[in-house]
């Protein structure tokens, strides 16, 4: 049997210490799977201000007080505390690296009040890569492989094969890094690389610099040794076209054989209607009356009428054009003249806001709202919608579709990214959902016009929610995969 391997995985957002995205669930999920295939695994985040230190049980590591971590021409200092993820798959321990100059904020990345991102989040981010760095040989533990994610960790590649390259803890680590979503690109001044204590050769375009800025980004895909995705299709998607590789389809077709796309799994302890305690009703695909059950209380929840007759259609999103919401206002007049209700649970785009809420004035029976995030709300609307929108322009991975085939509601996405690897058309007994390809609003009305139709058969619907709810997306697979990427770029010198 294959020795396991160390694993430190970097994030800058992890449920249940922080979340603003499906980042904080990978990194939650992930890291207890490779865990429980017999793999030590650490994960190392900042502790933000809201943290409930006693509910989470956070302790302060003595040893871990008061180091040192430059920042340009200062010094800062960071305390690690730790904490374990505990589930019925294990332990997992999560270093957390406290700063209240840099992490004692109310949310990650944005200003609450304005929507703007913080003014320091350079030095915010070259701090904790570089707090990383230096709390590395304290830790007692040597990781074989250190996995970064999104631009946030982006400089720790570089740190290991520049200003840490004879360190003797970093002589045989490897690096690898995850694109979650390449339109977030870390992208900042040439002052801001100067705090970052990285060497001046590197800043040329063979190494950090990005058009005369500097990017946390394009630092991970220089020096990281692999370069994950988190979906096949998305990993093709951002090498070949400039439309999803957003000016780095250079970079990423010139490293081709070492960027792997490797689709995100679900952690069915959370999502699974057979035993998701948020629902009023849990149910199997053989016990679909307890769904329409769960439909009962979604429809009650707002205040629209129940009718067994009328499909609900549910989104649970942030409010962005990516997202597909520009598509989607498109076709409103024209969905609301059919027989549907119509589900949102999102924010963000404060105009899209607007417009939802004078499409909800003017159709008060058909249409419930809530802004904000709820997760009870969003358990609800898995479970007790008919169907679930997904029309984005373009999607890395995805999960919520497919939380949506184990709760038997059915996913209407375009064909991109992560959604095209996981959802394909329902003909004929095949397939699982509704496609389009274009984006357009109209080809997305023929999809929802389509499962609309077949709503109407309901022998033909029922043995469509069956099929969705037997696919499985579960992390065993995916972390299978990894680890397979981890112990190949082990071997290379």
């Amino acid at each position: 049997m294959s020795k396991g391997l160390n694993i430190l995985f970097c994030t800058s957002e992890v449920t249940p210490y922080s979340k603003t995205g499906g980042l904080a669930d990978v990194s939650n999920s992930l890291p207890q799977e490779l865990n429980a295939a017999g793999h030590a695994v650490r994960i190392i985040t900042p502790k933000y201000g809201p943290i409930d230190e006693r509910r989470l049980r956070i302790y302060e590591i003595k040893r871990l007080t008061n180091i040192e971590v430059p920042v340009g021409n200062k010094i800062a200092i960071c305390n690690i505390k730790s904490s374990f993820i505990v589930s019925p798959k294990g332990k997992v321990q999560v270093f957390l690296i406290e700063n209240s100059e840099y992490f004692n904020k109310e949310s990650p990345y944005i200003e609450a009040k304005t929507g703007k991102d913080y003014s320091n989040n350079d030095e915010r981010f070259i701090f904790f890569n570089r707090a990383i760095m230096q709390v590395l040989g304290l830790l007692g533990w040597q990781p074989d492989v250190i996995h970064c994610n999104d631009w946030q960790t982006g400089l720790i590649p570089a740190y290991i094969k520049t200003i840490y390259a004879k360190d003797s803890l970093l002589q045989n680590v490897k690096s690898v890094f995850t694109i979650h979503n390449i339109a977030f690109q870390g992208l900042f001044p040439h002052e801001s690389f100067l705090k970052s204590g990285l060497p001046e050769n590197i800043w040329n375009d063979d190494g950090v610099e990005y058009y005369n800025k500097f990017s946390f980004l394009k630092s991970a895909l220089i020096y990281s040794d692999a370069i994950t995705t988190v979906s096949e299709n998305y990993a093709n998607e951002i090498a070949t076209t400039h439309e999803y590789g957003m000016g780095f389809e250079g970079i990423l077709k010139k490293r081709r054989k070492d960027l792997y796309g490797i689709l995100n799994g679900v952690d069915y302890s959370v999502w699974n209607p057979e035993r998701d305690s948020t629902t009023p009703f849990r149910y199997t695909s053989k016990e679909l009356p307890l769904k329409r059950e769960n439909k009962k209380a979604l429809c009650k929840k707002f205040g629209l009428e129940f009718n067994a007759e009328i499909p609900v259609i549910g989104i649970i999103s942030r409010l962005s054009d990516q997202k597909g919401f520009d598509i989607i206002q498109q076709i409103m007049p024209q969905l609301m003249k059919e027989d549907v209700y119509f589900i949102l649970l999102g924010s963000g785009d404060k105009t899209y806001q607007k417009f939802f809420e004078s499409v909800k004035k003017k159709n008060p029976k058909k249409v419930g709202l809530h802004f904000g995030f709820s997760e009870e709300l969003a358990h609800l609307i898995e479970a007790g919608s008919d169907m679930y929108l997904m029309p984005s322009k373009y999607e890395p991975c995805g999960l919520n579709q497919m939380y949506s085939l184990k709760y038997g509601t059915i996913p209407i996405v375009r064909a991109t990214g992560g959604l095209a690897d996981t959802i394909s058309e329902y003909k004929n007994g095949t397939g699982n959902g509704f496609v389009f390809d274009k984006y357009d609003s109209g080809e997305l009305m023929k999809a929802v016009k389509r499962a609309l139709k077949l709503y109407k058969n309901r022998e033909e619907w029922i043995k469509l929610i069956r099929i969705a709810m037997s696919y499985d997306y579960s992390w065993e697979v995916s972390a299978r995969k990894y680890v397979d990427l981890y112990r190949s770029i082990m071997k290379k010198a």
